[in-house]
């Protein structure tokens, strides 16, 4: 297979990723209930990375309710989308030290790590809201997360992560990725 059939293969068996999207949208609604507790800034911030341990189980478990191939096996791009989603977690080490050092504004660079790093899928789904949700979300929280406390920036993420959800939707219906096997 050509490299432009593989990658409408991968779009196609995965959905453009859309059960990991929404799968954020349900983090991101834990995270702003989180955000209004009266906890410790520490302690949110701890249960911030908790709550995205659970990215992988809820994503597994909207593919089985969309009908999407998991494990997307026989097409070498899936591997490629393992490695965008795995570079990530290198960079969640500065969150980490953002955790120790500025606790306040753990959440801010979180995010702006979270936003970016939906670049890569942006050429691997040839998906424009990919491309243009990964540049938005890092500047938007960027912004506000400098002025603002961190429960606007989980407000903010929400709704961009169910606006980036609903426009990778209409992108698979408008190409039609939608429909069964």
């Amino acid at each position: 297979m050509e490299l432009q059939e593989l990658i409408k293969d991968c779009s196609k068996r995965q959905k453009k990723g859309l059960h990991f999207i929404l799968a954020s949208v349900v983090i991101w609604a834990i995270l702003l209930v989180v955000h209004l507790t009266n906890l410790t800034i520490e302690q949110k911030d701890l249960l911030t990375f908790c709550c995205s341990a659970i990215l992988f189980p809820l994503a597994w478990m909207m593919a089985k309710l969309l009908k999407i191939d998991f494990e997307g096996k026989g097409n070498p791009l899936t591997k490629a989308g393992i490695i965008f989603s795995v570079n990530q977690m290198l960079y969640i080490l500065i969150a980490m030290w953002v955790f120790a050092a500025v606790p306040e504004k753990m959440l801010m660079v979180y995010s702006m790590i979270f936003g970016a790093h939906l670049m890569p899928f942006s050429w691997l789904y040839q998906s424009r809201s990919y491309l243009v949700f990964s540049i938005i979300i890092p500047i938007a929280t960027f912004i506000v997360g400098l002025f603002y406390p961190p429960l606007a920036v989980a407000v903010l993420m929400l709704v961009f992560e169910i606006v980036f959800s609903l426009c990778l939707y209409q992108e698979c219906k408008r190409e039609h990725l939608l429909e069964s096997k």
